[in-house]
């Protein structure tokens, strides 16, 4: 896995808003316009309402995306992820966020992911002080900032979600990936990346419209990330 990838500046697009039916080819689509990190929003119907995907996706989408020099992001929005970090890294997700509200034993989920060779991720929701990170230093590899409440796309970007990325910038240690997830598109990507944001997550965004890869490469250039 180039975990390289994950610590550049980067748009990730995210396959829950894409045409399922056309899930190969608008993963292509978004590829072939410079996308490298492909997110996967795993959603259970517990931790969040909705349900979405599982490790089928993530086997489906794994020769692919890693044949075309990328990875796959997973974002686990489900209870007790700890029991379903083994089926995701052998599906082939290259990176696993969990999230702290989502387990009592959040050191351990996050200890299994990195013991299974994937770059761990912490997730925090937008309610979640920053606080919470400081007990699990040195713990996860990047830091999953939710910028709407998780569970449903298209939902507007939370504005304090800027103060709060900035806060956590100045808190974590320097060159920790900070990833955003929530309402990101060309007017809100550029403040979050102000703010310290380096990863960034977009779905209906980029495939909610009519021609994907110009909208991956406006948020991209938003962000004054790599196209």
């Amino acid at each position: 896995m180039n975990a390289e990838l994950l610590r550049d500046r980067r748009v990730a697009p995210s396959i829950l808003a894409s045409d399922f039916a056309r899930l190969g080819e608008q993963v292509a689509t978004v590829m072939d316009a410079g996308a490298r990190v492909i997110h996967v929003d795993v959603m259970d119907g517990h931790f969040v309402p909705p349900i979405s995907i599982g490790p089928l996706i993530v086997d489906a989408l794994r020769e692919q995306v890693h044949g075309a020099g990328g990875v796959l992001d997973v974002h686990l929005m489900i209870e007790r992820p700890e029991r379903h970090v083994a089926d995701f890294v052998s599906a082939g997700a290259d990176s696993i966020s969990v999230h702290f509200e989502s387990t009592p034993n959040i050191h351990y989920a996050l200890h299994a992911i990195r013991e299974a060779g994937c770059s761990a991720g912490l997730a925090l929701n937008p309610g979640t002080p920053i606080s919470a990170v400081d007990a699990l230093a040195g713990a996860y590899d990047l830091l999953l900032c939710m910028t709407v409440n998780p569970g449903w796309g298209g939902q507007p970007y939370i504005p304090a979600s800027d103060a709060k990325i900035a806060a956590l910038r100045e808190r974590i240690p320097e060159g920790t990936p900070i990833e955003v997830d929530g309402g990101i598109h060309p007017t809100s990507a550029g403040p979050a990346a102000n703010a310290g944001a380096t990863l960034f997550v977009a779905g209906s965004s980029v495939f909610g419209k009519p021609d994907p890869a110009a909208a991956y490469r406006a948020v991209a250039t938003a962000a004054g990330a790599i196209v």
